[in-house]
């Protein structure tokens, strides 16, 4: 190939960069897709693919989201330590069950269950120069809810790549069940709620605490920042489940899975 002199090298550079970014998030998105069209689960990346930075994760992500179609109802958010950068993914209506407490058949090809907190907020937080506040995003949410996700992953062995691989596959997302709200929410502490889980009858996590991201409010701070540079911001109305207080437990399809916060109260989900 012939770069033009000067600056031009740099802009050429730039420009080809580019596609070749381009054209590996969508055949990344497009392997993502074919597995959930029933195709086999990726041992690995395809070849030609890198996930090098959270950014190209986002983008994959988003490209993902973006050939399913529908609403994005809500996201999940968390952060490996109470200081870490926080990351997220969208949620699609599809895989979010308000109500139902059944997981539809063949809808995950694993079944990993975590106990979360979900927060849903009464207002929409529209993208704006100045960052979001603490008080603000507190004052935008109506409601604090028990929530079990559902871990699933488009490759064939849950946890198996590096992270930023599964963060590109929509944070190893299945599904999520939210219970019902509690709108006196304001003196809860998630970092002192006990949390039961129990699966067909056994108990099998019952401590305090337990999100290794510590406060969640934080990292809806920092989803309210995300949400606005990929998806116009947080909607009204939408779904924020902020992490696992439990780990994660893989269960057996049919397996009936409880979940319990001492202020937020119990939701039992059939897998």
């Amino acid at each position: 190939m012939v770069f033009p002199a000067g600056g031009g090298i740099v802009a050429s550079f730039l420009a080809c960069r580019s596609i070749y970014v381009t054209a590996s998030v969508d055949h990344l998105a497009g392997s993502f897709l074919r597995v959930r069209s029933g195709a086999p689960p990726l041992a690995r990346l395809p070849d030609g693919c890198r996930v090098v930075s959270a950014a190209d994760a986002y983008a994959v992500q988003h490209e993902t989201i973006r050939a399913l179609g529908g609403r994005i109802a809500g996201w999940k958010v968390g952060a490996r330590t109470p200081d870490a950068e926080p990351f997220a993914a969208p949620i699609l209506e599809a895989t979010l069950f308000d109500s139902a407490t059944v997981l539809p058949p063949g809808l995950c090809r694993h079944i990993g269950v975590e106990a979360e907190i979900a927060y849903r907020f009464g207002r929409a937080l529209p993208p704006r120069d100045a960052p979001y506040t603490t008080a603000e995003i507190r004052d935008a949410i109506a409601s604090v809810h028990t929530a079990i996700e559902i871990v699933d992953t488009r490759f064939v062995t849950p946890g198996s790549q590096p992270a930023l691989d599964h963060l590109a596959d929509q944070q190893s997302h299945g599904a999520l069940f939210v219970g019902p709200p509690v709108t006196d929410w304001q003196s809860l502490v998630p970092l002192e709620e006990r949390v039961i889980l129990t699966i067909d009858g056994k108990v099998v996590a019952d401590h305090v605490g337990g999100n290794s991201a510590g406060d969640p409010i934080r990292t809806l701070v920092w989803l309210a920042g995300h949400a606005a540079r990929y998806a116009g911001g947080l909607a009204e109305g939408a779904i924020v489940t902020t992490g696992s207080a439990t780990g994660t437990l893989f269960v057996a399809p049919g397996a009936r899975v409880s979940a319990t916060f001492a202020h937020l109260g119990t939701l039992s989900i059939t897998c």
